[in-house]
């Protein structure tokens, strides 16, 4: 897990933990991954049914 979130985040676990700004910053970015990946759903979707 900890390599994982390096490669997505560029911060270990242990930072992520230590600090509340890095914690703040690294779920900023998973809601941003998480908002990008329901558009690309909805995008796949809408092509399937045309």
């Amino acid at each position: 897990m900890e390599k994982a979130m390096y490669q997505s985040y560029g911060i270990g676990y242990e930072e992520y933990n230590r600090r509340l700004d890095n914690r703040l910053k690294v779920e900023e970015e998973r809601e941003k991954d998480y908002q990008k990946s329901l558009s690309l759903v909805d995008e796949y979707q809408k092509q399937m049914h045309v």
